[in-house]
């Protein structure tokens, strides 16, 4: 049996922060991930205030290499009418977010966190936890058995640790289904910010990830699970060329009781779920990253011990949650599709 002082599952922002912050501070880290990179992943629009994260893990100078698109301001139309709204701006001038490819954009995290001696072990799935005196202590994968003082779940929103350690899930909306894909060609109108249109049934999100590539993800109160997404391309998008093929995702609002405990933490999608609109899920999963690294140093150095770490970091996430869930039941509200946010279960 292998032994690591880190396991993190999942190579995606999440993970891959998490490994990056726990090698940082001298962790001996193995990052699990069962797909071969380049993958294809959604979620390309990137909150402003993402860049410090990214400077603090040593990739922001690549990541501007990369020349994603950047913009400052979000379109929101609704009612027929459209306005801007910007991201702020400080002494240093206006914020600007990034469109970042995110085959491109993981692949660079997953990197560094490969530069800073992390094993990457991929096309390598998780059966199941070891789990011995009262806390985990490592994962049984498809190539052997691997033990860790600390077992990081960042494998998203399926919560496969929380399901093998019966956490409970605390449900705030819904059931919600998030339909997305991409179309390539030209437009003619000016696409330099994101466009969100909200009509009585959901929203629409539209935006120009690559010069001639635009992502789209529908919310709609009427889908199920047996609609295809190719019955709900935008009306701007129809005229191009949809490349790939449309899926969706379920993203009931939802997080997990105990996102830590003894011997593991839960981040990114793994401990709490919002749909597309809340606009900072990779933010969010890199900062839970950071933040579990953060914790688990403090208790490998006797700063901390797990319990109170475990407790604290619980905390924040459930606070952050909730913050979340009361902006967009405001949002939702303001534009009349409350009923998207109400549980009904």
């Amino acid at each position: 049996m292998d032994h690591f002082d880190v396991i993190v599952v999942g190579g995606g922002p999440a993970g891959s922060a998490a490994a990056i912050r726990s090698a940082q501070s001298g962790a001996r880290v193995v990052l699990i991930e069962r797909s071969v990179f380049p993958r294809h992943r959604p979620g390309e629009t990137l909150h402003p205030g993402i860049e410090p994260l990214l400077q603090q893990l040593g990739v922001w100078d690549v990541i501007t290499e990369a020349n994603f698109i950047r913009h400052h301001a979000i379109r929101i139309r609704c009612g027929g009418q459209d306005m801007i709204r910007p991201f702020g701006s400080d002494a240093n001038g206006q914020w600007y977010g990034l469109q970042a490819w995110r085959e491109e954009f993981d692949a660079l995290l997953l990197n560094r966190a490969r530069e800073l001696g992390v094993t990457i072990i991929q096309t390598c799935t998780v059966e199941r936890t070891i789990f011995h005196d009262d806390r985990v202590n490592g994962v049984i994968t498809s190539t052997g058995h691997i033990s860790a003082d600390f077992t990081i779940d960042a494998a998203g929103g399926r919560h496969w640790l929380a399901n093998e350690l019966k956490l409970p899930l605390r449900l705030e909306s819904s059931r919600l289904i998030a339909r997305y894909g991409y179309a390539e060609g030209d437009l003619p109108d000016n696409w330099d910010h994101p466009l969100l249109s909200v009509d009585e049934n959901g929203w629409t999100w539209i935006a120009r990830v690559r010069s001639r590539i635009f992502q789209w993800t529908r919310l709609d109160s009427r889908f199920s699970d047996s609609e295809f997404a190719e019955n709900v391309v935008p009306s701007q998008l129809r005229g191009l060329r949809q490349t790939g093929h449309a899926t969706g995702a379920v993203v009931t609002w939802r997080c997990v009781s105990a996102s830590a405990g003894r011997g593991y933490f839960l981040t990114g999608a793994a401990a709490a779920v919002l749909d597309p609109a809340s606009s900072h899920g990779v933010l969010k999963a890199i900062m839970s990253g950071i933040y579990a690294g953060h914790l688990i140093e403090q208790i490998r150095n006797k700063k901390r011990n797990c319990d109170s770490a475990a407790q604290e970091y619980s905390k924040w996430i459930a606070r952050w949650f909730q913050h979340d869930v009361a902006s967009l039941r405001k949002m939702y509200n303001e534009f009349g599709l409350l009923s998207l946010a109400t549980p009904h279960y």
